[in-house]
Formats: C-alpha cells, structure tokens, sequence
C-alpha cells in the first residue's frame, strides 16, 4: 500500500513516476489496436548529459525503490554476498506501499500448493530467522525493534458454509506442515471475547503467525545497510527519482540509471522495485519498439487506525474468510457500488481484518479498488470498514467513530498483478535489468523470500524456491499480428463482451481470461499487452 496519512491532511503530490498512471475504463466496449506507446527512449552513454551536470557513481547492483522489497534486496546482497549496492528512489522509505500496511506475516489466507505458496512459506521463515537473530543481539530485542509479535492469526467465518471452508483449509494446511486448529465458535470465544460471529460460526487458528511493524522493520534494515557505507558497499540517494537508463555503446548492455541528480553504473545488475509505479517506469525505459508491458497497476486501499483504542481487546490478529478471496471478491465481503472505484466486479470490497500493533493502537482494514493513484480519503468507505468490523466486534456498535480524533486513515496502492502473483525475473528487452513488483498486500511477508530470489538470480545460483512462477516469459506478450488479426475478425457493430463469447480456440480462451481480469483499458491503450493463452 501507499503513503500513510492523517485525515485531515492534503493529499501528498504523488512521485515523479506516478505520473505515467494510466487509465482502466469500464465504459470500454471495443477492442482497438493501436501503436505501441513510446516511451522515453534509452540512450547511449554519448547522449548522457556531460559529467559535470551528474554526479557519478559505480556499483555491483542499483536498485530502484527503497520500499520494503528494495530495501530487502539491498541488505541481502549486503549481509551475503560481496556485492556493492546503492539504492534510489523518487521518495523516502515508508512514503509508499510499505508504510500502509498492516504488518501480518501470516499463513492463514494462503493455499497450498499455489505459486506463490513456495515463496511465503520461505519468506515466513526468514524472518523468524531474522527476529530471532535480532532477539539474540538484547536490547528490547525483535519486539522493539522489528514490532515482531507471534500473535498467531485467527481466519473467522460467520456462517456454516464459510465453517465447511474453515474446515478445508485447516485440514489443507495441516497436510501441508503447517500447525492449523480448527475451533467452533465457544473456543473462539474463549481465544477472542471480543468477537462474535454467532452460533454457525468458527474461526481456523495458526498459532505460529506472526506481525511486524514496517516502520521499525524498514529501520532495522535501513541501519543494517548503512552499516556497509564506511566500507564505501552502500549508498543511498532519496528525493532523487530514476529519468532513464543508460546503455553501453559498446554492447548495448544496460549499464546505469540517471536519476534527476546522478548516474549510478550497475556492473551487475539494475533492480526495479518500484511497486505500483514499475508499469510507467518501465514504459519511460524501454525502446519505443518495445512489446514488453507488465501490468501491474494501483489498487487503492484504506486502513483505519485507532490510537490508545481501549474498547476493544485482542489477543491475537484477526481476518475473516471473505479476504482469501480478495483477488476475485465474493459474496462475503461487503461490496460499495461507486462512481469511480471499482474492483473487478464493479464496486469496491471490504473485508474485515483487525491487529493491535506493539504501541496499543487497533487496527482495521481493508478495503479494494481500482481509482488510479488517488490519495484522496474517502469517508464512505471508512465508515463501511467501521462498520463492517461492528458486525465481528459487537462493542464497536456502542462507540460513536470520530476519525478526527485519536484516528489516522492509512491510504494505500498496492502494486496489484491480474493473476495474482509477483513478477521477479530479468527484462528480456533490457539486459542486465531485473522487475521485483506486483506483491500487492503481501510485500512485507514476501520481501525477504523475494529479496533472496533476487540475489539468486543476479549470482546465477540456483534459488531455494522455483523461479518459473514469477517469470516474465510466457506470461505478459504476444506477437502483435495475433491482436491485429482480433481486431479485423470483429464486427464494426459488435460489443466485445458479445464477441469474447462467441470466439472459440486459443483466441477465445485468451479474450476471456483478459475480460474476466477487466484488462479491457490494457487491450485498448496497448496493444503488446494480453495473458497468454497458455496462462
């Protein structure tokens, strides 16, 4: 998520890269192919502005983002290997995605068996890791400062369908080496006296979940990286966005980022890792002729924090099933028909969940949808997750919300991918250059498994976890003669959602998996950008 604000604040001006959001129209109704956009061309050293005007600096790896990912990314280059690393961004850490989020590094909302199921199960782990190392050093220790709590997470169902999906999770956790309890609603109860969800109701339970605070995490990190600068292994350069890449004359390889003050050389490896803002930074970077588009896009959230707060008392944090599904909402989720915000499925969704972080303060989340890069707090939708959350927390009924006392409303993009899962692999465009984006809500519990991947993959080792889910290839491109060759087959008079069902074959498939994702603004404004079929 992005930017965390008081409510009464104004709304932030946005990052340099935010600049190039693009639109996502549901009014679309026709799919037109037109010329791929041209971005800001990559130059050569020669086209460089001369010395003086840029400060110059060399490094192993340059990373771009200093979110919790690219400071991730950074410090394991640092602890294991030999590398050097700077790192810049348009902003300062906490000022976007990472400094919204909840902190939860949690099990309980993941499956199995999935891509990405791999990657958080490792991830989890490195942090434990991490807070134990921390634990040992004294000191206050994780808890002050990680905000590391093993609160364990309790995943809730009011009705006895959602129990039935309690109960199929559970059992698939537990096959799966995870520690997962099942518990009816009088030992939820007992766990959870602030929570209601009835007589038909019950709630999953893992114990070994965890949460941290980004703000004390981001720190520890920051000062771990800090720690290689007497050595001259790190540098960091914020307020500085990135304006171009800069490719070798000699082999065409990618050699360095020029941001608006420097120009940092990358021997290694550039690293993007600018979450919801890659799709435009990567448009400025690439070759006008280009077909690569990564699709990752805002997806709005709001959380509300209420400081101190003392009618409610929770022991553990909490999330109900509704949020598993929160790539495709359903029917348990709580849906807001709006003008301008809308998920998949036309509204925004709120789902309930709920942590007390290590200073006292509840906080309550979460709503989705799609607005661009809009900071603006909406009211309405606060006033839904508060009352959403009354429906768990019966006490809440009885106190009157007045979100310009003792309330912060964090207001968040989360970098979201149409099929879910992050994208961490090499451009095949731009030689040298890695993408780590599209987490969505999961940077903080995915950022150490990511950042190790990252490092993997710049030394060419091979990774503790499988990199094919997360590749570029196969996954975002198709030829552009194959969109042309749609674009002619459909009837000047016909309505696309008309023509996706009547088109059979591998274009069919590939035109419904991109109606059912709403991409209808990507088929529109560019013309490189499709799932592939075999997706």
């Amino acid at each position: 998520m992005d930017a965390a604000v008081a409510f009464s604040a104004p709304s932030p001006t946005p990052p340099r890269f935010s600049a190039g959001a693009y639109p996502c129209s549901r009014a679309l109704h026709r799919l037109s192919v037109c010329g791929p956009r041209r971005g800001r061309p990559l130059r050569t050293r020669s086209q460089v502005q001369a010395p003086a005007a840029k400060a110059t600096s060399h490094h192993d790896v340059v990373v771009v983002g200093a979110g919790i990912v690219g400071l991730a990314i950074a410090r394991h280059l640092l602890v294991h290997t030999p590398l050097s690393v700077a790192v810049a961004d348009a902003a300062v850490p906490c000022s976007g995605a990472t400094g919204a989020g909840q902190g939860y590094i949690w099990m309980s909302h993941r499956t199995p068996g999935s891509d990405t199921w791999e990657l958080a199960l490792r991830s989890k782990r490195l942090w434990e890791e991490l807070a134990a190392e921390v634990d040992g050093l004294g000191g206050g220790g994780a808890r002050e400062r990680l905000g590391w709590m093993r609160t364990g997470s309790l995943l809730v169902g009011r009705t006895s369908e959602e129990l039935t999906t309690l109960e199929e999770r559970t059992k698939a956790l537990s096959q799966a080496g995870i520690h997962a309890e099942l518990l009816s609603a009088s030992s939820l109860h007992a766990l959870e006296p602030a929570v209601s969800v009835g007589k038909d109701g019950g709630a999953m339970f893992l114990p070994q979940d965890c949460q941290i605070d980004a703000f004390q995490a981001v720190s520890l990190i920051e000062k771990t990286n800090n720690s290689y600068s007497p050595e001259g292994r790190y540098v960091e350069f914020y307020n500085d966005p990135a304006m171009s890449l800069i490719r070798s004359e000699v082999n065409g390889t990618v050699e360095a980022v020029q941001t608006s003050n420097h120009i940092l050389y990358g021997t290694k490896a550039i690293v993007l890792a600018s979450g919801a803002w890659t799709r435009s930074l990567l448009h400025d970077f690439l070759e006008p002729s280009s077909t690569l588009d990564i699709p990752v896009k805002p997806r709005k959230g709001h959380l509300l924090v209420l400081e101190k707060f003392d009618k409610v008392k929770l022991n553990h944090g909490l999330m109900e099933v509704g949020y598993v599904d929160h790539q495709v909402a359903k029917s348990n989720s709580v849906h807001m028909a709006t003008e301008s915000g809308q998920d998949e499925h036309g509204a925004s969704s709120i789902s309930m969940t709920a942590t007390l972080d290590t200073k006292g303060n509840l906080v309550l989340g979460s709503s989705r949808e799609f607005k661009g890069f809009s900071r603006e707090v909406d009211k309405s939708i606060v006033k839904c997750i508060w009352d959403r959350a009354a429906e768990f927390f019966p006490a809440l009924k009885n106190v009157r919300l007045d979100i310009d006392q003792n309330t912060q409303i964090r207001i968040g993009h989360r970098p979201y991918m149409p099929d879910g899962k992050p994208v961490i692999d090499f451009v095949p465009d731009l030689p040298n250059v890695l993408v780590a984006t599209g987490h969505e809500g999961s940077g903080l519990t995915l950022a150490l498994g990511t950042a190790e991947m990252v490092a993997d993959m710049i030394l060419g080792n091979h990774g503790k976890v499988d990199f094919s889910p997360f590749s570029v290839k196969h996954r975002f491109s198709v030829e552009l003669s194959t969109l042309l060759q749609v674009q002619r087959s459909m009837p000047d008079d016909m309505l696309l959602d008309d023509f996706v069902k009547q088109t059979t074959g591998s274009v069919g498939r590939l035109l419904k998996f991109a109606l059912e994702y709403r991409l209808e603004a990507f088929l529109q404004s560019d013309p490189a950008f499709i799932i592939n079929s075999k997706s």
